[in-house]
């Protein structure tokens, strides 16, 4: 939690992107405020809530931007991209519309982001429906082919939420010490550090390589268990 001063170690952007209706919403209301409404409104433009998590004892403030899935609010979002730390991409896994649409959203990404060492979750919602379309192992196949950290989540139960956001915080926070590790080597020694150019870029595609001596267990993916909030494939 933040101290009463206000302070905090760092602050990320994070960015909620998908189609209408996959629950970007729902996700972003029961992280912040442990909340859920059955029939929430659909987002328009773009909504914003901040929350403070303590993360490997160091607080941290996290600015959420929840985009609308429409088309006709594209043009208004893209500006959100600039400076983001982390993206969530959000599908119903009850819709594979949702997940087909996913590398038109990986597209906008690439196309309007403006950090290099940001960090993306893919991010299956509804758990809690029983109605899948999607099965777990063809979106761990898609998150590993594009790079992506990948969790089942289910607003309506809590599964998942709040591991999504935490491990994101994790993979941007060491993602950017291999950078400052990367910046440093080339300064000083210029041919190694070509050597250890792909090292780092591994490490950035698959954040558990960066610390081999963390085996802590990771509970199964789309979980119930609150406490656990679902499970992980990085």
């Amino acid at each position: 939690m933040a101290t009463l001063s206000g302070h905090y170690d760092h602050i990320f952007k994070i960015l909620l992107i998908g189609d209408a209706g996959v629950g970007k919403s729902s996700i972003l209301l029961r992280f912040t405020d442990d909340a859920f409404e059955e029939h929430l409104a659909s987002t328009i433009g773009v909504d914003f809530k901040v929350k403070t998590v303590t993360i490997g004892g160091s607080t941290v403030k996290l600015t959420i931007w929840d985009t609308a899935g429409q088309e006709r609010f594209r043009t208004l979002t893209s500006s959100y991209y600039r400076g983001c730390h982390g993206v969530i991409l959000t599908y119903d896994v009850n819709d594979r519309q949702t997940f087909t649409n996913l590398k038109q959203w990986l597209e906008e990404v690439d196309m309007y982001s403006t950090s290099q060492n940001s960090a993306k979750m893919l991010v299956g919602n509804k758990i809690d429906v029983g109605a899948r379309e999607v099965s777990i192992e063809e979106a761990t196949e898609f998150a590993r082919k594009q790079a992506m950290m990948f969790i089942e989540t289910s607003a309506k139960s809590r599964a998942g939420i709040r591991q999504a956001f935490e491990e994101l915080v994790r993979a941007r926070r060491r993602g950017t010490l291999c950078a400052r590790a990367l910046h440093s080597v080339a300064h000083a020694h210029p041919l190694r550090s070509r050597r250890l150019a792909s090292q780092v870029q591994k490490v950035l595609e698959t954040p558990d390589l960066l610390d081999p001596e963390d085996r802590r267990p990771k509970t199964g993916l789309g979980a119930p268990d609150a406490s656990a909030a679902g499970g992980c494939s990085c």
